[in-house]
């Protein structure tokens, strides 16, 4: 009896290169069955058939006219496997910097109070509108469900200017807030963008939050060397914001990645939802306002990412999320 196992993709040692099983023989019962064609991430890719006895194998190479063909293995991941993201797409408010209670809540506070608004958001309130994405989109709910300011407009363009020109002033508050580094990056954000931009692997910053604040912590707390490789998807770049998955598609996309081959870290429910409506993995690291969400649906929870000798995970671990899909 011969048992394969088709290890993807193999080490650069292997003896069978851009190669498939024409022909095998073995008993009927296999686990983990799967058919590849030339669609298939494997395809064009380094395979290593090892089997426990000495059945002689015949291969040839893929070809687009042959990898169609309905050869079925049994398929298991190597621990020597080097199978890594395409893209690590990072979440910025929560994921990068916990910025929502201290940063984004204070700056929407001080502008309230600089238009004498006679409005407030404290601490328990914010945590609820966070369930709201994009802060233009959260004053309007709220003034909505609630009742608008004495000073706003009546007219609905109105309001949506007067919106656009709350969200502009609280993103000038929030910027100035960045540029002081009062608020830090959270442990290991740093260590892992250094460990994929070392492996080629590209990074992104998906956010709800407008381009310049976003600019803003990605330049003052990353850095401008780390800056000028990371590439921003924020604000009203998408029409829908999260839960939609319209801003991990736009990444996707204008990346020429695979959204099967990303993996993204959020902290929120409303953003692993986006991320799983992409077809993408998703590592979930809490912040201080989701700490009690739902995130059943994650492919990984921690508290954070920790660097050493407390790191929570790396870019091995998310390259193994990855190899489940090949399993």
């Amino acid at each position: 009896m011969a048992s394969f196992v088709m290890y993807c993709p193999a080490a650069a040692s292997s003896s069978l290169t851009n190669t498939e099983i024409s022909s095998i023989n073995y008993p009927t019962q296999y686990h983990h069955l799967k058919t590849f064609s030339s669609a298939s991430s494997l395809f064009g890719s380094t395979i290593c058939i090892r089997c426990t006895n000495k059945s002689v194998l015949k291969t040839k190479p893929i070809s687009k006219r042959t990898a169609g063909a309905s050869t079925i293995v049994r398929c298991s991941a190597s621990s020597s496997s080097s199978v890594l993201p395409s893209a690590l797409l990072f979440d910025c408010d929560g994921v990068l910097v916990d910025t929502e209670r201290d940063g984004h809540r204070i700056s929407f506070n001080d502008t309230f109070a600089e238009r004498e608004l006679g409005v407030t958001w404290d601490v328990d309130l914010y945590g609820e509108l966070l369930k709201i994405g994009g802060g233009k989109e959260r004053m309007t709910a709220y003034f909505n469900k609630t009742t608008w300011p004495e000073k706003a407009p009546k007219g609905d363009e109105e309001r949506k200017e007067f919106i656009a020109s709350l969200h502009k002033r609280k993103t000038e508050l929030f910027m100035a807030l960045i540029e002081k580094k009062l608020l830090p990056l959270r442990p290991g954000v740093a260590k892992l963008i250094d460990q994929a931009l070392a492996k080629g692997v590209k990074i992104a910053v998906c956010s709800t939050s407008n381009e310049k604040a976003v600019s803003a912590i990605v330049s003052c707390l990353l850095g401008p060397e780390r800056a000028e490789k990371i590439k921003i998807f924020a604000g009203d770049v998408v029409p829908r914001k999260k839960p939609d998955p319209a801003i991990y598609q736009l990444a996707s996309t204008t990346l020429g990645v695979d959204p099967a081959s990303c993996v993204v870290i959020e902290d929120s429910a409303i953003g692993l939802a986006a991320a799983k409506a992409a077809g993408m993995k998703c590592i979930v690291t809490k912040s201080g306002y989701t700490v009690d969400e739902d995130f059943e649906n994650a492919d990984a929870v921690f508290d954070c990412i920790g660097d050493p000798p407390e790191e929570r995970f790396n870019l091995a671990f998310c390259g193994k999320l990855l190899e489940k899909q090949y399993a």
